[in-house]
C-alpha cells in the first residue's frame, strides 16, 4: 500500500444555514484499500462524500489528490481527477444500451473508433470480472446487472477512487457476494473504494479500514481487525446500545387479514401482483422479501385501499376491503396505518412540519370550521421524546430533517392510532444501526398489544430474526411462505430468483 494517500482530506467543514454537517473532517483514502464510512442518519456522510465527488464544494479546509492541492467545482472535474461515485439511484437512461450508456457525454463521438472503443470496455470487463452485456437495453437488466454498467461506466472514464453509497440495499446474497468479489479484483488492481452501508456484517467482510462520523464530524479510525461492530456502533452512537432482536412467539390464532388470489395491476396495467395468497394474525409479525420491484409495493398499496385490485379479495376483520379507499377505511372503523416507501411524497409533506403532518391522517374528521391544533401539539412533543427525533421545533419543516429522523416522525404518526394491522414497506431502509433497532423495538411493542405487522424489508438476517412467518415474491408471484426458524440467507436468495421449488 503507498504511504501516501491518493486523497487526502484536512479540516473539511460545510455549512447549511444554521447546521453545520460537516466540521473539520480529516480522512485519509489509499490506493488499494476498501474503506468504509459509517455514522447514523444525518452525521454527515452524504456531505462528504458529495465534496469529493465535486456536488458540493467546502466552506473550510483542504483537499489533496496524491500530494497535489486540488479543488473539485463540479463532478465533471472530481471525475477528470479519478473519482467515480455510484449512487443509490443508478444514473441510466433506461432507453439505451450499455454500450451507449457508458459513452454517453464523451468528447470525440464523431470521429470515434468503434472497435477500439469495445476492446477497451471488454478490457475492463475481463480484469474486473464484470457481467455486462453491451448491447442490452438497461430496462431489461436486473439491479445487480446496472450496478455492473454504472462501475463499468465510471472504470471506463478512468476512476480510481470509486465511491459506494449503500450498493446493496436491494440485492440477494448471491448479489451481494459478486459485487464484493468485483470490489475485492478492483482493490488487486490499485484502485482505492470508499464504501458507505448501514449493515455492519459487510462492513467487517469486505473493508480494509473503517472511520466513523457523528455529528458531523471525525470520530475515530480503525482498521477492521482491531475492533468489532459492538465497538463501531458504540462509536457511532456515542453510547452503549443493545443490537438484539427479541422475538416473542405469536400465539394467537385469530386471523385478522386475509388475502386470496389477489392480482393487482402496475401503472402500466401489467400483472405486478400475480394470485397472491395468504393470512395474518393478530400479534404476528408477517415478513416478505423480494428483489425490489417484484410487486411488494403494489401488494402493500392494494391492501392499504391505494391500489386498485383486477381480482381476488382482501378481507380484514370479516370486511372485505377491495374497492375501498383509505378515508373510507377510517369512516368504517377499520383500523389500518400503512407507512409507505416513499416517505416524503407518499407518508409526509416535506414542506409541513410536525404538528400539520399529524393533522393530515385526522383534520377531516375535526367537528366545526376550525382546527383544534393543541391536542395535536401535545402528541407531536410526546413521539418528538419518546422517539429521540432530532429536530429544532415541532415547527420546523421536516424536509430538513434526516432520514432517520423523518421516518420516526411517520412511524410515531401511525403507530399513535393504535392500529390493529400496521403494513410497514421498507421501513429502515438507509437507516442506521441505531435508528433501526429503535423502530424493531417499536413493531415488538405493537406485537405486544396484539397488532399484526406485515413488514417489508431488504436485510434477511433481519426478516429471520423479527418475524414469525416470510413470503418470498418473485416476479409478482409468491415463491412460498416459510416459518423463519426454518430460514436461511441462502434459501431465501434462491427463492427470490425462483430457484427452489
Amino acid at each position: 500500500m503507498n504511504k501516501k494517500p491518493l486523497i487526502a482530506l484536512k479540516g473539511i467543514s460545510k455549512t447549511f444555514g444554521k447546521v453545520a454537517a460537516n466540521k473539520d473532517i480529516d480522512l485519509d483514502i489509499y490506493s488499494g484499500e476498501i474503506h468504509a464510512l459509517l455514522g447514523e442518519n444525518g452525521a454527515g456522510k452524504s456531505t462528504l462524500i458529495s465534496i469529493i465527488s465535486g456536488v458540493y464544494m467546502p466552506d473550510g479546509g483542504t483537499m489533496e489528490w496524491n500530494g497535489e492541492k486540488v479543488s473539485f467545482s463540479s463532478p465533471k472535474d472530481a471525475m477528470k481527477h479519478g473519482v467515480g461515485t455510484i449512487y443509490q439511484h443508478f444514473k441510466l437512461v433506461e432507453a439505451m444500451t450499455a454500450r451507449e450508456n457508458i459513452l454517453l457525454g464523451q468528447k470525440g463521438s464523431i470521429f470515434r473508433n468503434d472497435k477500439k472503443v469495445d476492446k477497451d470496455i471488454k478490457t475492463i470487463i475481463e480484469t474486473y470480472a464484470l457481467d455486462v452485456e453491451l448491447d442490452k437495453y438497461v430496462m431489461d437488466m436486473s439491479v445487480g446487472e446496472r450496478q455492473n454498467l454504472e462501475i463499468l461506466k465510471v472504470l471506463y472514464r478512468g476512476a480510481k477512487l470509486l465511491i459506494l453509497d449503500e450498493p446493496t440495499t436491494v440485492f440477494t446474497p448471491q448479489e451481494t457476494e459478486k459485487l464484493f468479489k468485483i470490489m475485492r479484483k478492483m482493490k488487486e488492481q490499485g484502485c482505492a473504494l470508499i464504501f458507505i452501508s448501514h449493515k455492519m456484517d459487510e462492513v467487517m467482510e469486505i473493508c480494509d479500514k473503517i472511520t466513523i462520523l457523528r455529528k458531523g464530524e471525525t470520530v475515530k479510525t480503525l482498521e477492521k481487525t482491531d475492533t468489532n461492530p459492538k465497538e463501531l456502533t458504540e462509536a457511532m452512537v456515542g453510547r452503549a446500545v443493545e443490537l438484539s432482536i427479541k422475538r416473542e412467539v405469536c400465539t394467537s390464532k385469530d386471523k385478522l387479514l386475509t388475502v386470496n388470489n389477489l392480482v393487482v395491476l402496475n401503472e402500466e396495467k401489467s400483472e405486478a401482483v400475480k394470485s397472491i395468497s395468504f393470512d395474518i394474525k393478530a400479534g404476528e409479525v408477517f415478513g416478505i422479501a423480494g428483489i425490489a420491484g417484484s410487486g411488494q409495493k403494489e401488494l402493500c398499496e392494494a391492501i392499504a385501499g391505494i391500489s386498485n385490485v383486477k381480482s381476488g379479495s382482501i378481507v380484514f376483520e370479516g370486511e372485505s376491503l377491495e374497492g375501498k379507499n383509505p378515508r373510507e377505511f377510517v369512516k368504517r372503523g377499520i383500523s389500518m396505518s400503512f407507512i409507505p416507501e416513499d416517505r416524503l411524497g407518499m407518508g409526509l409533506v416535506g414542506s409541513m412540519d410536525m404538528v400539520d403532518n399529524m393533522l393530515l391522517k385526522t383534520y377531516y374528521a375535526e367537528k366545526g370550521f376550525l382546527i383544534n391544533r393543541k391536542p395535536v401539539a401535545e402528541k407531536a412533543k410526546a413521539i418528538k421524546g419518546t422517539l429521540d427525533i432530532k429536530t429544532p421545533s415541532i415547527h420546523y419543516p421536516i424536509k430538513y430533517l434526516s432520514g432517520g429522523n423523518i421516518q420516526k416522525i411517520l412511524l410515531g404518526r401511525e403507530l399513535s392510532s393504535n392500529p390493529k394491522l400496521l403494513i410497514m414497506a421498507y421501513p429502515v431502509r438507509g437507516l442506521d444501526i441505531n435508528t433501526c433497532f429503535i423502530i424493531y423495538n417499536l413493531i415488538n411493542e405493537a406485537k405486544a398489544k396484539g397488532t399484526a405487522v406485515l413488514f417489508v424489508g431488504e436485510d434477511l438476517d433481519v426478516l429471520m430474526q423479527l418475524c414469525d412467518r416470510i413470503m418470498v415474491m418473485c416476479d409478482g408471484a409468491s415463491s412460498g411462505i416459510i416459518k423463519a426458524e426454518d430460514a436461511t440467507r441462502e434459501k431465501l436468495g434462491l427463492m427470490m430468483v425462483g430457484a427452489d421449488e
